[in-house]
């Protein structure tokens, strides 16, 4: 049985959810649009572009969602305004497939690294000690040994915070607590790591919202050390961004992604927001992929990041 199948029903029905605000919000508005309407028409396409912007989607991919079903409109000769929910989902769903970067993290395959080293960044606030919290959690639940690493000692009470979520996920930590030198704290790690057969390292970063050259020289000290213990290491960077933000979270995605080699994002915070379109967005004008959300505050509620799951929970109207 695959790691998913493990999850089984509850995973879906968390995310139903943890979108029911962000569903709420795209619904109302889109059954309003199209309010007495009995065919989809440049008014009814106007109004939907607006529902999809104002839900935080974005404007790049807005515009290309509106363009597929223009041609489909165009292709299909008649399409009545009650089959506009269903033509968006799957419009949406081919657009994002278009997108390679966007394929689901697999959980039941064999790490090509042990032990697997992945650091994680993001700016505080954005809900990242509790990501890798629950990441833990979840390598635990996939048949990984996992390790912590209390790299974020610049922040009061970050290692604190990490080490009563190791407690909660039942993994080591190491740490040597506020104003450690952070490259100290990764090197143990990864050395820790190795010498106890883990399979995984999940490496805390310092929160600071820094300007490029710092952040820069700060990861790449971090990487050289940990590189010295295990070549190739940090094999996955992490950034951790909080959806409640909306197009703010678009920002800080490109402008992580321009400074450092990103090769995962995490969206968080989910189920508190009415924002959930920014998911979409960032999946589909970004070429970093988005691995894993956050739809709720329980230990098991970060998911993968299933694009197809996704769309269809978001625009499924339930009433």
């Amino acid at each position: 049985m695959g790691f998913l199948e493990k999850l089984g029903f509850k995973r879906e029905e968390r995310l139903q959810e943890g979108l029911e605000k962000s569903r709420d919000g795209i619904m109302g508005k889109l059954s309003k649009a199209i309010a007495g309407k009995d065919t989809v028409d440049d008014e009814v396409l106007d109004d939907l572009e607006e529902v999809l912007i104002r839900s935080d989607v974005g404007v790049p991919t807005t515009l290309k969602v509106i363009k597929r079903i223009e041609a489909r409109v165009a292709r299909d000769k008649y399409v009545g305004s009650g089959e506009l929910q269903r033509i968006l989902r799957e419009e949406i769903i081919g657009l994002l497939k278009e997108n390679d970067a966007n394929k689901p993290a697999d959980f039941d395959a064999d790490l090509p690294n042990k032990p697997h080293v992945v650091l994680i960044v993001g700016v505080n606030g954005v809900g990242k000690t509790t990501t890798i919290g629950k990441l833990a959690n979840m390598h635990k639940l996939a048949g990984k040994s996992v390790i912590l690493g209390a790299a974020d000692t610049f922040r009061a009470a970050a290692v604190q915070q990490l080490t009563i979520w190791s407690e909660r996920a039942d993994v080591p930590i190491i740490q040597q607590g506020q104003n450690a030198d952070p490259a100290a704290v990764a090197y143990d790690t990864v050395a820790a790591a190795k010498k106890r057969g883990s399979d995984i390292a999940l490496i805390d970063t310092a929160g600071r919202l820094h300007n490029k050259t710092a952040l820069m020289d700060e990861l790449t000290k971090i990487k050289r050390v940990m590189n010295k213990v295990v070549e190739g290491a940090p094999h996955e960077v992490i950034l951790v961004l909080d959806a409640s933000t909306g197009q703010n979270a678009m920002q800080q995605a490109k402008a992580f992604t321009q400074a450092v080699d990103i090769t995962g994002l995490a969206l968080t915070k989910l189920d508190g927001t009415a924002k959930g379109g920014i998911v979409i967005g960032i999946s589909s004008e970004l070429d970093v992929p988005v691995k894993y959300i956050g739809v709720g505050e329980k230990i098991e509620d970060l998911q993968i990041f299933d694009r197809v799951s996704f769309v269809e929970a978001l625009f499924q109207d339930r009433k």
